[in-house]
């Protein structure tokens, strides 16, 4: 983690990008991951802890209807808390997660390990649901992974500054 982390970090760096985390089932994870790298306060703005759905719409801005239409683990849920990570940092990248860790909180549709994922840039916004198996913290660990990861390829992606 600590090697992806770096590498995040200098990609980062070298387009001048700072990154908001909005976080659900991780609970911090991501944004203690980030900074668990020295010198991460040159690329790390903030990170939004977005447990609840109150949360999602005080902290983010999501829409309360959006919540009750999809739910909280859903993709437009997913990308409107990475949209309103951007909307309330300063920021030109986020992430957000929102997800099924376990053991309980699973149905038919939405089982244990089922993670939505999202992240903003400058070249618009992604998204896409995984699902991880597991217990609690082998869902949590492989979310914060999977995220870094596509972090780190979109900002590779883009133009450096």
């Amino acid at each position: 983690m600590a090697r992806l982390v770096e590498d995040l970090a200098t990609a980062l760096l070298a387009r001048g990008w700072m990154l908001a985390t909005a976080e659900s089932c991780t609970g911090g994870l991501i944004a203690g991951a980030c900074t668990d790298l020295a010198g991460s306060s040159n690329w790390l703005e903030r990170g939004f802890v977005s447990y609840s759905n109150a949360a999602k719409t005080e902290l983010l801005g999501v829409d309360a209807a959006l919540i009750a239409r999809y739910g909280a683990v859903s993709e437009p849920v997913a990308r409107a808390m990475a949209q309103g990570a951007l909307q309330h940092s300063k920021a030109q990248c986020a992430l957000a997660v929102t997800g099924v860790a376990g053991p309980g909180g699973g149905s038919a549709d939405k089982p244990v390990g089922t993670v939505w994922f999202a992240w903003a840039t400058p070249q618009g916004v992604r998204s896409e649901i995984q699902r991880f198996d597991g217990d609690r913290a082998q869902v949590r660990s492989s979310t914060v992974q999977h995220s870094l990861e596509v972090l780190l390829s979109l900002v590779q992606a883009a133009p450096a500054g």
